[in-house]
């Protein structure tokens, strides 16, 4: 039986129109497609398809993450910019966030009217020493990462460590950088990096802390070498003036100050200058970094921390100061050493406060707490600014939609070529040194 709708699809379109079933297999022949000049061939030949900047591309082949050490300072939060779509922002100005504004001036009230009481104050203020050898004992060199940006944002450190030519060998003086102190060297996060990449025979490391146990700590890292570092303990702010084991006055190129400075009493901040000047050859540099005012880390302190105004006392034990940057500019330029430079603080006037003096004086000199000489008794020396700048940052935890504002201090210092009677030798800046930007780039935190 014949019925056309049991014939498959094409049985039926080929017997019903079978013309138009042969078109379709064989459709005409297109027109070929112009012909390219060569001009346009050659403008499609060298032009590139736009790329997404490496500091905003999530391409793991091209984005800073692939970079070694990280390169921060080129992440500009603009508008209309998602906050949470990576994990920093640079140079973001808190002050533009009103909820963190008010939030900050909450907290740095509460803080103000829940003070240290004098008894703790004094007994932190007798032998930090100790707490550091605390903090040390339980962290020991697990607390802070190895500071690889050092080169980047301190290109004096990259002069130091090169290799020299056969001339520079054969100068004594081993072409003009060979000689680093680090106060606060901690586990050794910044003298062993710079030893890793060194390649200048004569560097010699000076890595000096106030704790015993993180000298203790350098000393059995399996890269301490005696010949290049040498782990000593020292305080920066001696009032004896005295300097580090084998350090002449006047023999030293670098002074690395990185989060150390924070950690003295503002009246120990003079004395700290005066050493340093002592220690340094005329023309030689201080790489410096620490705390800024209104960091994360200051706003979150809770009541019982507050010491004085900026000075703060950690559930650890040790302290930390946050700076401005005038004020800084103040200290190392032979201005007034701080806010309280020749004057008794408002810690000091809290502590003496109902005592017997004589009985109190005892009490110190047994305590080990020593009598500070103020800065407007001595004078202090001025350093030259090379560079002095704030270096702002927008941490962003994009899983719980949290913003963090961060702030540190980074600047240079230089002692002048004219000063004093110390033989030194002439300081050249290399070419990266001398296109630095005055604020400096910027950097992790520790």
């Amino acid at each position: 039986m014949s019925d056309s709708t049991s014939i498959p699809f094409l049985t039926q379109l080929s017997l019903s129109d079978n013309s138009d079933a042969v078109a379709t297999a064989n459709p005409p022949t297109s027109a070929p497609p112009p012909a390219i000049s060569p001009e346009i061939q050659n403008i499609a030949a060298h032009v590139q398809p736009p790329t997404i900047p490496p500091h905003r591309s999530h391409d793991p082949t091209n984005n800073l993450k692939r970079s070694d050490p990280f390169q921060f300072g080129s992440r500009y939060l603009e508008e209309g910019d998602s906050i949470f779509e990576f994990n920093a922002w640079d140079h973001v100005d808190p002050s533009t966030d009103p909820l963190y504004t008010s939030y900050t001036a909450q907290q740095l009230a509460l803080q103000r009217t829940h003070a240290v009481t004098p008894f703790d104050a004094r007994r932190f203020a007798a032998h930090p020493d100790k707490w550091w050898d605390k903090f040390y004992t339980h962290n020991t060199s697990h607390f802070f990462k190895d500071r690889k940006w050092l080169r980047q944002e301190f290109p004096i450190l990259s002069e130091c460590t090169r290799a020299r030519t056969a001339a520079e060998g054969a100068d004594p003086h081993g072409g003009g950088r060979n000689v680093i102190l680090e106060v606060g060297a901690g586990a050794g996060n910044t003298a062993f990096p710079l030893l890793a990449g060194n390649e200048n025979p004569r560097l010699v490391i000076h890595a000096c802390d106030f704790s015993k146990k993180a000298v203790e700590l350098i000393r059995l890292h399996e890269a301490y070498d005696g010949e290049r570092i040498r782990a000593k303990v020292w305080d920066l702010a001696d009032a004896a003036q005295t300097l580090p084991p084998e350090v002449e006055p006047g023999s030293v190129d670098v002074v690395v100050l990185i989060f150390v400075f924070s950690a003295l009493s503002p009246r120990q901040w003079g004395q700290a200058v005066r050493n340093v000047w002592r220690a340094l050859r005329p023309g030689g540099e201080v790489c410096f970094r620490d705390y800024g005012r209104g960091d994360l880390a200051q706003v979150r302190f809770k009541k019982g921390r507050w010491l004085e105004e900026n000075f703060y006392v950690r559930g650890d034990g040790t302290r930390v100061y946050f700076f401005g940057e005038e004020e800084l500019r103040g200290i190392w330029s032979g201005g007034v050493t701080a806010e309280k430079g020749g004057e008794e603080g408002e810690d000091e006037k809290r502590e003496t406060e109902g005592r017997d003096g004589a009985a109190e004086e005892e009490a110190d000199a047994a305590n080990g707490v020593e009598e500070i000489v103020s800065d407007a008794e001595v004078e202090t020396p001025a350093f030259e600014i090379v560079s002095l700048g704030v270096d702002r940052r927008l941490l962003v935890n994009r899983q719980k939609q949290l913003k963090m504002y961060r702030c540190w201090m980074q600047g240079r210092f230089r002692k002048p070529e004219s000063s004093g009677s110390e033989s030194g030798r002439p300081i050249s800046l290399s070419p990266a040194e001398a296109n630095i930007q005055e604020s400096g780039s910027v950097i992790n935190a520790s």
